[in-house]
């Protein structure tokens, strides 16, 4: 029988209100692609991401628009060529490497040519709020060790004098969400590095990088919706010294795996991220972790439930994905 392909929407709700400078949601929407071979199946999940104007039914669409190649076979290598980086191909490639794996009785990591990962630290993050709920949600997570805190355009030294005050020896990491601007950045910086924040992800929208010519960070830059593909490096030479690796926007570890290997050739730092989402989602991810100055694989700990088999967190640390959850 040849390859068949399944896959369908899910919703996951998730402990209380996950808020960024965008908006706020209480629950994710993923997708699950499966491919089905010889009593085996492969899978892999992506969240769809309004922002670059993906849902749900788009992403199922765009999956099932490939069965046909799929069942003729499509390897790793034609489904980049044949679809666009995002959460469509990302669920695919990662069912396609899944598959693999399973197939070949071997762990994907193997198949990479890359050692086996160790379980590592990885920030947790702080949803937006004032700056007095932010102050008791760094004390909640004080021996975590590493925290990122998702910030908006208006009190933001507050806010991270709050979480300074009630985490005092974690390591700092803020995401503003493409909510500031040039003036915001300059204005923030200096009392951010006071504070010992060790790095501001993606101040400005995705287009307006070249104001950052003009700006000599004292905390480090890095690029998330400024950076999808080893193809955008170019671009972001001189503005960031950091990008930001998530599979969703990459379309998958095939890519994903690549770009890291650009990114390090060309001088620039990795932090591997995720998207709120269950285990299967973040699973790929933990490959790209070793070499990451950065890790922040921490999407399912803001779920009121996660898989079976998830990904386990201890004292900071996110360990690798055990072979019944994926890999």
């Amino acid at each position: 029988m040849p390859p068949s392909l399944t896959v369908r929407a899910e919703t996951w709700p998730l402990k209380g209100a996950f808020a960024i400078s965008r908006g706020a949601k209480t629950a994710v929407q993923v997708v699950v692609a499966e491919v089905a071979n010889g009593g085996i199946t492969g899978r892999g999940e992506a969240v769809p991401y309004p922002r670059y104007g993906e849902t749900a039914e788009g992403v199922v669409a765009a999956i099932e628009a490939q069965a046909v190649a799929v069942a003729a076979g499509m390897d790793r290598a034609g489904l980049v060529s044949a679809m666009g980086a995002g959460a469509a191909r990302c669920a695919l490639d990662c069912a396609l490497w899944d598959l693999a794996a399973k197939r070949e009785g071997v762990r994907a990591w193997t198949l990479a040519g890359m050692p086996v990962p160790q379980a590592l630290p990885t920030f947790d993050t702080l949803s937006l709020d004032a700056p007095e709920a932010m102050g008791r949600a760094a004390a909640a997570l004080r021996d975590w060790g590493a925290l990122k805190i998702k910030l908006g355009s208006t009190s933001v030294v507050e806010s991270m004098r709050a979480v300074r005050d009630a985490a005092p020896a974690a390591r700092l990491i803020v995401d503003p969400n493409e909510a500031w601007t040039i003036a915001d950045l300059r204005s923030y910086a200096g009392a951010l590095a006071d504070l010992g924040v060790e790095m501001i992800e993606q101040p400005l929208p995705a287009g307006a990088d070249e104001a950052l010519f003009e700006f000599a960070s004292p905390v480090p830059l890095c690029a998330d919706e400024s950076c999808h593909t080893a193809q955008d490096l170019s671009a972001l030479a001189g503005r960031y010294q950091i990008v930001s690796i998530k599979l969703n926007k990459t379309g998958g570890l095939t890519e994903a795996l690549r770009l890291a290997d650009a990114a390090r050739a060309a001088g620039f730092g990795l932090m591997v991220s995720c998207m709120v989402s269950t285990s299967l989602a973040l699973a790929p991810a933990t490959l790209l972790a070793r070499d990451a100055a950065i890790v922040d694989l921490d999407g399912p700990r803001w779920l009121a439930r996660d898989r079976d088999h998830g990904l386990v967190y201890d004292g900071g640390r996110v360990h690798p994905p055990v072979p019944e959850l994926w890999g």
